[in-house]
């Protein structure tokens, strides 16, 4: 049997990491998503949507399905997941590994304010602004719910479930954005203060270049720390070594 590498996915990084694994002969790959969007970008090699049932479910299914190693390239954020997966891998013996882009560092001129959670973000904006960029995601938008004296735009792909804040408009779009597109999406809604998570990377990082150029503040939801024991690594690289393939 071909080696089978089972990648948690819905990354940029994920999508590489598992066209760079099919295209090596004699290696099996299959990538999971979540299923939170409704027509996710195409990957390579073996696909399934939906979620395990919990660090037993996914324990099962990499035992049913010969699976010899468990890469997590979810979104840094999706905590619930990687926990799941250190559980799997340690009751199962599958060796994994922790794909996380490193998260960003403010540069000259930048205006940012760390806060450990959308709450947080929440309880900092009226210092802020009142005109809110809010590119967090679909999920998590509660938070803001209360905020019944601020004004929001929230972009993300399929559209939000409520509760959202009184005042916000939806901006459906699935990036790559250039920093021309983030600048222009600032200035024609009069925003005034961004806020995001740490996710790291290029792919969305336009906005705070847009941000900087423009004076804005933004408000940056740190991290959360991956669990103890798993081994973490920052590109497709770092995972290919440590599954003992050749660099591409």
């Amino acid at each position: 049997m071909p080696p089978h590498v089972l990648i948690l996915g819905g990354t940029t990084e994920a999508r590489r990491l598992a066209a760079d694994l099919a295209a090596r002969p004699g290696v099996r790959v299959t990538t999971s998503l979540a299923g939170r969007v409704a027509r996710p970008a195409a990957v390579a090699g073996e696909l399934r949507i939906g979620g395990f049932g919990g660090p037993d479910g996914l324990a099962d299914w990499l035992r049913a399905h010969r699976v010899d190693a468990l890469v997590d390239a979810t979104h840094p954020f999706a905590e619930a997941i990687t926990a799941n997966a250190a559980r799997a891998a340690a009751a199962t013996g599958v060796p994994a590994v922790v794909l996380r882009r490193p998260g960003w560092r403010p540069g000259p001129g930048d205006d940012w304010h760390a806060v450990p959670s959308l709450t947080g973000a929440a309880e900092i904006l009226p210092r802020l602004g009142r005109r809110v960029f809010l590119s967090t995601g679909r999920l998590g938008l509660a938070a803001f719910a209360g905020a019944a004296d601020l004004h929001f735009v929230v972009r993300s792909v399929d559209p939000p479930e409520p509760p959202l804040p009184p005042h916000t408009r939806v901006v459906l779009a699935r990036g790559p954005f250039t920093t021309a597109d983030e600048t222009s999406l600032l200035r024609d809604h009069r925003i005034d203060v961004l806020v995001t998570k740490d996710s790291g990377g290029e792919a969305t990082a336009a906005k705070l270049t847009a941000a900087r150029e423009l004076g804005l503040p933004v408000v940056v939801v740190r991290r959360p720390e991956p669990p103890a024991g798993l081994t973490v690594v920052p590109d497709v690289a770092g995972v290919l070594e440590r599954l003992g393939f050749a660099p591409s």
